[in-house]
């Protein structure tokens, strides 16, 4: 496949681009000089709200916001008329209405967006097996060993995943193309909504230094507070300051890491998705729980979650683990390894149960739970075996659970359900 010879369309940009930014800017048939930046950035648009409005065109122009009904739901995604309010990922519900009460407030749709996020790695990995995805909505991609068999430029393949996510997918993305990871996260950033930005690798210190210390990948509020008390607030600042006087006000480690990156320098590698170290799954309550029934049936929707997500994987599990915040939001945990590795909801569910008895228990006198969380770790392939019991009465549970994923997968996933999961008027 050649993507050479692309025309690159009109790009985008961020609002908040800095003055004399734009020369970065891939737009008409200018690109700048991409030599030597083999290392792309994709972000996905506002995705959770993109893919809902594929099918709500009428509403593009409108503040529109994805998220769950309950009191304490948080904001999934809001599209770009909506941040304009101030409205942000992660937000409160309650503070996002607030802020833009004219929103159009639309329900996740579950399922649908790993669907979305799956069709457009795969577009990645046609192009480069060199994928690092971050979240459901953005990867990394090393395409320095492709560009022969593409016959194109880096700035070449990000305006072909461009264009293929928006024809394929009915959503946009921005793309940030440079020589190393932290400035390519940085140029897609600056690059939202719907454009690319390069950042060519003899101009990064000169990309870089004018930008606040905020924009260091990894400096939070603490920490961005720390280097302004040290008198430091651009990248430029950091980049002149002694390694040692780093070192000494923000931590060895913090402290080289800063510098490293002020000065250009990103040695992480691109590294094709890593194997999963846990699968979990939790749900906040809408009001604060007290009655036990309650809890463990939440226990046993949330067993049944992970236990299919390690089916779908081929994983089984060793460590089963409970997360319990309590209304003052006391957070505890409590662990469990097994005798073998399991993949079944049943067993799953059996363990939690216990655990949280122990942790109820141990509470004194915390009773009201907000949040509850399930979790398996000491992953393995689930190729390789299961502990098997033979002198065990017990039916072959799993061999149900595998039946009731298969209809899961034609007909939905409310075509099968432990029946203590129904709703009253399901009975």
């Amino acid at each position: 496949m050649s993507v050479a010879g692309n025309k690159l369309a009109p790009m985008g940009r961020n609002a908040a681009l800095p003055a004399g930014f734009e020369r970065y800017l891939a737009r008409g048939g200018r690109v700048p000089d991409d030599t030597g930046c083999g290392v792309l950035h994709i972000d996905m648009d506002a995705f959770f709200a993109a893919v809902e409005l594929r099918t709500r065109p009428e509403l593009a122009e409108r503040p529109v916001i994805v998220a769950g009904a309950g009191p304490r739901s948080v904001v999934l995604s809001a599209n770009y008329p909506a941040r304009k309010y101030g409205v942000r990922s992660a937000m409160p519900a309650g503070m996002a209405r607030k802020l833009c009460p004219q929103a159009v407030w639309l329900p996740p749709t579950r399922g649908l967006y790993s669907e979305v996020s799956h069709g457009v790695m795969a577009i990645f990995r046609e192009l480069t097996p060199l994928v690092e995805p971050l979240s459901l909505d953005e990867a990394f991609l090393d395409v320095s060993g492709a560009l022969r068999r593409l016959g194109t430029t880096p700035a070449g393949v990000g305006e072909h995943i461009r264009r293929r996510v928006e024809a394929e997918h009915g959503i946009t993305c921005s793309v940030g193309v440079a020589s190393v990871k932290y400035i390519a996260k940085l140029a897609s950033g600056m690059a939202k909504p719907d454009g690319m930005l390069v950042v060519p690798a003899t101009e990064a210190l000169e990309f870089l230094h004018p930008l606040p210390v905020s924009a260091l990948w990894g400096v939070g509020k603490k920490t961005e507070e720390n280097l302004r008390r040290l008198g430091l607030g651009t990248i430029a600042d950091v980049a002149r300051t002694p390694l040692d006087r780093l070192r000494r006000g923000l931590g060895t480690a913090l402290g080289e890491h800063l510098h490293a990156l002020a000065g250009g320098r990103d040695e992480r590698a691109v590294v094709p998705e890593s194997p999963d170290k846990s699968i979990s799954a939790e749900n906040t309550f809408d009001v604060d729980q007290h009655d036990r029934a309650v809890l463990d049936r939440e226990l046993l929707r949330l067993s049944e979650r992970v236990a299919a997500t390690l089916r779908g994987k081929g994983l089984r599990g060793r460590t089963v683990s409970i997360k319990l915040r309590f209304a003052d939001f006391r957070t505890v945990t409590r662990a469990r390894t097994l005798f073998s590795a399991t993949d079944v909801a049943r067993e799953i569910h059996a363990t939690v149960v216990s655990l949280l008895t122990d942790a109820m228990k141990a509470a004194a006198g915390q009773s009201a739970v907000r949040l509850l969380g399930v979790r398996v770790e000491g992953l393995s392939d689930g190729e390789s075996g299961e502990q098997l019991s033979f002198a065990s009465p017990e039916p072959r549970w799993r061999d149900a659970e595998v039946a009731a994923d298969v209809a899961r997968l034609k007909f939905g996933s409310a075509a099968v359900r432990p029946a203590s999961l129904l709703s009253p008027d399901e009975g």
